[in-house]
């Protein structure tokens, strides 16, 4: 019992206006997203059903539910099981759609599927929180005894990803070249922004991750890597070719962690186990992907040699 007090009790320094600096680059790297994506993109998901259905099967459906079920059986500590919760109800980190491509996978779908999952979350995310987390006696307990307003978190959601979205396929769509040119530029800068936030995060409380990473590193591992299986041994059963099953993969795998500690700090009071759990997520997952992507990348250079 002791232990668990601890864990509650620890305090990521993480103030208010880092939070701010953390939603503004959430909300750059997804206008820069959007400006690659246009209403052809959802076009093309919706003229293929199945790859839809599958995406939002494995990421939205069966991530949520897996984990609940693997947080039955491993019965993590309460905070740490609603952290896994709360990454499994994110959408997919924006990084995924640059992890698809180095992969060999396919980058378009990758997009469309960002796009997509972008505007589900604005419902899923809180939909799956409350719903998986009330279902699990420890974590609904603190559920209870936060105010977990749906409405407060949709807005906060929309304000973040749904905004952004908005206004770079729209910039996409009347001014493409500029749209083309501020891409180039924003998305590379607003991915390294995102990754030196995080790791400066993660300097400022090296302390506490030294202390403590023991208790999330586990977790955290096994999470994201069956994640990864989940993804594509979903498409696989559904007979998806290769580029697509990475792409599925990648989108299940990769979570936005970044979206989960805004939600945290912002409706948990940076929640000592979840925000553990979820900062170290942010970066095993960006190292983990970068593997991956690394690793079937080099498979695909050997099969176009070989032919």
């Amino acid at each position: 019992m002791q232990n668990q007090i601890d864990i509650d009790s620890i305090k990521i320094n993480f103030d208010a206006s880092g939070l701010w600096i953390l939603n503004i680059a959430i909300a750059i790297i997804m206008f820069g997203v959007a400006l690659g994506i246009s209403i052809e993109d959802f076009k093309r998901l919706f003229k293929n059903p199945k790859i839809l259905f599958v995406g939002v099967l494995s990421q939205f459906i069966l991530l949520p539910a897996c984990t609940f079920l693997a947080i039955l059986i491993i019965e993590p500590h309460p905070s740490f099981a609603l952290g896994m919760m709360m990454i499994a109800a994110c959408p997919g980190g924006n990084v995924s759609n640059f992890f698809s491509k180095m992969a060999g996978g396919n980058a378009a779908l990758s997009v469309s599927l960002t796009a997509f999952a972008t505007v589900v979350c604005i419902f899923m995310t809180p939909f799956n929180l409350q719903f998986w987390g009330s279902l699990y006696e420890p974590t609904n307990a603190i559920l209870e005894t936060v105010e977990l307003n749906w409405i407060d978190l949709l807005k906060l959601v929309s304000l973040i990803l749904g905004i952004p979205l908005f206004f770079g396929m729209l910039l996409h769509h009347y001014r493409t070249k500029m749209a083309e040119k501020i891409e180039k530029v924003l998305k590379p800068i607003s991915m390294l922004v995102f990754i030196a936030l995080i790791f400066i995060a993660f300097s400022q409380n090296l302390d506490i991750f030294i202390n403590h990473i023991h208790h999330v590193i586990f977790l955290v591992v096994f999470h994201n890597i069956f994640a990864f299986i989940l993804g594509f041994y979903t498409a696989k059963s559904f007979g998806l070719n290769k580029e697509d099953r990475k792409t599925i993969a990648m989108e299940t795998g990769i979570q936005n962690g970044g979206l989960g500690l805004l939600l945290i700090f912002g409706f948990f009071d940076g929640l000592g186990g979840m925000a553990l759990l979820a900062a170290f997520w942010g970066i095993w997952d960006v190292f983990s992907g970068i593997l991956l992507a690394t690793y079937w990348g080099r498979q695909e250079r050997k099969v176009i040699k070989t032919v």
